[in-house]
């Protein structure tokens, strides 16, 4: 009896991966959930959680957003996360939502098998703004 008990936990305990698109700037954060082939499982930006323009992209806000992701994702059985941080094109560094939402996601328990920075760099392209000797006050 103990046997199958324990068969029926293992047969449960179904390791389930999706990734987690985070897009932060200095203006707003940006949290887009997938599975692994591409398919919206929900998405929550700053703006959902504040109405204050200021604050979206605090890191208090930050952990709000991953409140209401995990509420989501707990429901779903989701336990394993793929994570990939995005900023603006040409920023050296995310936003300071970033690390907070990363964080209070890995404190709710979810395993964190990867974070990956997905930031575009220009190769070159089309001339910058502000002429040959640049922008002068």
């Amino acid at each position: 009896m103990q046997k199958t008990e324990n068969a029926k936990k293992e047969k449960k305990k179904r390791n389930i991966e999706v990734v987690v698109n985070i897009y932060t700037s200095f203006n707003n954060t940006i949290v887009h959930v997938t599975d692994m082939s591409g398919f919206t499982i929900t998405k929550i930006t700053g703006g959902m959680v504040t109405k204050h323009g200021r604050l979206k992209a605090n890191p208090t806000i930050a952990m709000f957003i991953s409140k209401r992701i995990t509420e989501t994702l707990k429901d779903l059985g989701v336990n394993s996360l793929y994570i990939r941080i995005r900023n603006k094109t040409r920023n050296p560094s995310p936003g300071p939502g970033a690390h907070a939402l990363v964080k209070s996601l890995s404190r709710e328990g979810f395993k964190i098998l990867n974070i990956l920075d997905v930031t575009r760099i220009p190769r070159g392209g089309p001339k910058k703004k502000g002429g040959r000797r640049g922008r002068r006050p």
